[in-house]
């Protein structure tokens, strides 16, 4: 092994540590899983013999070859075990959302500071194919002004999971926290700062105790955003709509990176992220006299790039492409979301 070699340990092997983040420390030549923490089983086993299977995440802070910790932990977990990591000189890749509460998440990120030590945490959806191409297409401007951008994430599930802790009234709890963390980054990403917040969150399936559906309106100075995540949308629309003064993109079908790794499949190969030439966004554009009307084909995704982003930062001293403060901005939002629909009414962005 490389003297640059990151040894690492995981807390937890449930969908989190099993498809998002063992595949890839597994297959990066830069980082070597050395721990996996499962409490009742001993499932990582079979696809990686070579690591040690441990009971109780302090065995990994108690490891002095082990440099990072990922926490894969249901989110009521994430401030405490970050917290902890971070005392014990761990640097600490988390689970989005980074913590409930804004509050904790600034407390965390002066502890790192304080302790010279990391914090990444896993927004791996800007790495999404489609995400990276509309990145693309609304640097160039060729849709001009934009207008109003549309962004769901839908699935259909209206069964509740009696043994899913994202279906029990905890903080962090919720459709909101949840896929809302996604699309509520990815917003940040491409505009910044909103003015203001109007929220709609509901719980419509029967007998469910947290919110499965919400839609927030982002009001920026020219344009709406508009985030759109339910559990009971069997036919979904487009995933991505948005319309500039000079034209439409309309993008439907999701990145095939989570169906591959929930496959079994390991993050490599020149295919890796591709997307089935059928599901390009579709683009309609004025260019002067022009009326054109076609397809873009969507970059590959590769949610490896955040971990070649924790090599580069611990070793390289490289910038952190998702900062401590994007993701506790995140969290604000989803605070300001909840008040604004316990209000009833758009507030102003206070972050």
């Amino acid at each position: 092994m490389s003297k640059k070699t990151i040894q690492t340990g995981i807390i937890g092997f449930g969908l989190s540590g099993r498809v998002f983040h063992a595949p890839f420390l597994h297959t990066h030549h830069r980082f070597e899983i050395k721990k996996i923490v499962e409490r009742h089983k001993t499932e990582s086993e079979s696809i990686y013999p070579y690591v040690q299977v441990v009971n109780d995440y302090y065995e990994l802070l108690k490891d002095p070859d082990i440099e990072l910790i990922v926490v894969c932990t249901p989110n009521t977990l994430h401030f405490n075990m970050v917290h902890e990591s971070l005392k014990a000189g761990m640097h600490v890749v988390v689970e989005k959302p980074f913590t409930p509460t804004s509050i904790e998440a600034d407390e965390l990120i002066k502890l790192a500071e304080s302790m010279n030590r990391k914090i990444f945490v896993y927004q791996n959806r800007r790495w999404d194919g489609d995400f990276l191409t509309i990145s693309k297409i609304l640097k160039t401007g060729v849709l001009g002004n934009i207008e109003e951008y549309e962004a769901h994430f839908d699935r259909y599930k209206p069964e509740i999971n009696p043994l899913a802790w994202r279906d029990f009234p905890k903080p962090g709890a919720g459709i909101l926290y949840d896929l809302g963390s996604h699309l509520i980054d990815q917003a940040l990403c491409l505009f910044g700062k909103p003015a203001s917040i109007l929220a709609d969150i509901q719980s419509q399936r029967e007998g469910c105790e947290v919110d499965d559906y919400f839609r927030l309106q982002l009001k920026y100075e020219g344009h709406n955003v508009i985030l759109i995540a339910g559990m009971l949308v069997e036919n979904p629309g487009p995933r991505y709509v948005i319309h500039g003064v000079l034209g439409s993109y309309v993008k439907f079908g999701i990145d095939p990176q989570e169906e591959a790794l929930q496959a079994g499949q390991m993050p490599e190969g020149d295919n890796w992220g591709a997307e089935n030439p059928e599901n390009r966004g579709m683009i309609t554009i004025d260019y002067q006299d022009l009326k054109i009307d076609g397809r873009i084909e969507t970059e590959p995704g590769n949610y490896m790039k955040f971990y070649d982003n924790v090599f580069d930062v611990l070793r390289n001293d490289g910038d952190t492409a998702i900062t401590p403060g994007d993701a506790r901005n995140v969290i604000r939002i989803i605070e300001l979301a909840y008040e604004s629909r316990r209000i009833n009414k758009e507030i102003e962005v206070d972050f």
